[in-house]
This record gives structure tokens, sequence and C-alpha cells, in this order.
């Protein structure tokens, strides 16, 4: 499957790349994002490409000596620009959504459409994975998980299920779970709009990873290593998400530390989603370092 970035029109128009500019890609997946930046900052502009897969970044092909990548955290971010000797910064992009790469190829358990280990960390020397939450912790932190990272309705009769499923015999696969999400949850509810495993799984990657925690530290510190007028442009794809740019934003704007361009979150318009069904919950923000 081709990648197509979300957005990207609207990416380049608020990150609005001009010649010798340089910028970081924080998310940079399959590079979509950063190859049409590439295209705009010409001559001697540059991108700073950072994923946290070091499967994602092995498997950029396209050869060019203005992109520079590194695998690391948004919350090393400050950190990885100083040792990359990465500057003038002119704009930092965040695209918090998973690459296609992960759900389709990765084996990791990251999508409940395809049997595999629960897995479920972008980069595998972390320290957690999702069948160790399940098997291991209390019925009241998997109920939290549950409840404060995928907004999960039927989280305490999830977790509950868990917790006896577990004494029987270990929760090791997607299937598994899925499984145990359909046993706990009412006929009704596997018939809406998003798929009835969808809130769990979320919330199990948003705690693996540590995402949330992420992008706050993320975005405090493209405010460190940003130039004066350099732009942050944040993509999200769930309410949580968008919340912290959100808020991240109308904080920093009644500091008086930048303007914010997006008064209203952009999102996709019908022909972006129709080509690309990964677009439709997608929401922009952007803002101007003052």
């Amino acid at each position: 499957m081709t990648h197509i970035p979300v957005l990207k029109k609207e990416v380049l128009f608020y990150l609005d790349p001009k010649a010798n500019e340089n910028f970081v890609d924080c998310t940079f997946g399959e590079g979509g994002h950063s190859f049409a930046i590439l295209e705009k900052n010409i001559p001697e502009g540059k991108i700073l490409g950072i994923d946290r897969s070091p499967e994602m970044i092995k498997r950029v092909k396209k050869e060019e000596e203005r992109l520079i990548l590194r695998q690391g955290r948004f919350s090393n971010l400050e950190e990885i620009v100083k040792e990359a000797n990465f500057g003038p910064v002119n704009g930092v992009l965040f695209d918090f959504g998973m690459s296609s790469w992960h759900i389709d190829e990765s084996k990791k358990g990251f999508s409940f459409k395809n049997n595999g280990p629960l897995d479920m960390r972008y980069d595998s020397e972390e320290d957690i994975t999702a069948d160790e939450i399940l098997n291991k912790m209390s019925c009241d932190k998997i109920k939290s998980i549950l409840k404060d990272y995928g907004e999960e309705r039927f989280a305490e009769r999830i977790a509950s299920r868990i917790v006896e499923e577990r004494k029987i015999n270990p929760i090791e696969t997607t299937v598994d779970l899925v499984n145990i999400i359909r046993e706990s949850t009412p006929g009704w509810y596997h018939h809406q709009r998003i798929h009835f495993a969808t809130r769990t799984f979320q919330a199990l990657r948003i705690a693996v990873n540590r995402e949330l925690e992420e992008i706050k530290k993320g975005l405090e510190d493209s405010m460190d290593i940003l130039e004066k007028g350099g732009r942050i442009v944040a993509i999200s794809f769930h309410s949580l998400e968008d919340r912290i740019v959100k808020n991240f934003f109308r904080d920093n704007f009644k500091k008086g530390n930048l303007k914010i361009l997006t008064k209203k979150p952009v999102i996709a318009n019908f022909e972006e989603i129709k080509t690309n069904r990964r677009s439709r919950s997608a929401k922009l923000r952007a803002a101007i370092i003052n």
C-alpha cells in the first residue's frame, strides 16, 4: 500500500517552508510529510526526521543528503536536535498517527484485525508490553488504563473479565483479547461505527508507549528549539491528543509565547477522506512562536 501523508497540503500551508529553512519532523514514519517539505526548502534547507521505531528509520530508501534521520522519542527532542547539531529550526511537525506499517506488517499486535502477539511497543527496547499489562497488573489499574486512555465505557467489565480469564490461561494474542472484549460487552456495542475493540487497543498502545506524556514533553521541547517566528504544526487522531495540543497552545498564547494560527482544528476535506480513510479523524492545529 502506498503511503499517503495526512493533510499534506495543510501541513505545507501552516509550516510555510521557504528556501533554505530547516524543519524537524518529530514523527517521520514513512517520510511523506518530510519529502514534501524538502521540495519546498531547496536548495540548502534540511529536515531532521525523528522516529521512535528503529524499523521505520531502517525502511527509508530514498537517498537525500538534506535529510538527517535519528531514532528517538519526543521527550528527548531538544537533546536529539543538539546531538545532531541541527539548526536554526524554523518549524516542527508532529503527526501523532500510527504508521500503516505498524498495523499491517510489524506483527506487534497493534491491530485487532490481525492475529499476533500483544507487544505494542514502537521500540522493542522499551520496558513493558501489552500482554504484561494484561497478565500482571491489577484489575483497578487495567480499568484505569482502559477508561483514561481509551475512554472505554465498559472498562470495568472488560478489566474484570481479563483478570478472570488470565487465571485460566495467559492472554497472549490479539484474538485472545478481542474475544474477551466481545464477551464483556453487550451485543449492540458490537455494531457501532467503530469496532468494539478499538478503544481497548488504543488504551493499551498509549499506556505501553506512554504516548500522552511524550506529546506533552515534545511540545515543550519544541518551544525551546524553535527560532522566533518558527512554527509548530501538530496532527492528532483522537480527543486525548487533541486536548493536549489545544491546551498547550492556549496556555502559551496566554503567556505571550506564541500566536495560534488555527482558531479551530483543521480537518480533511471530503476528497481526501475518500482517498485516505485514515485522514477522517485527523485534526491539525498550528501556532507560531512570538
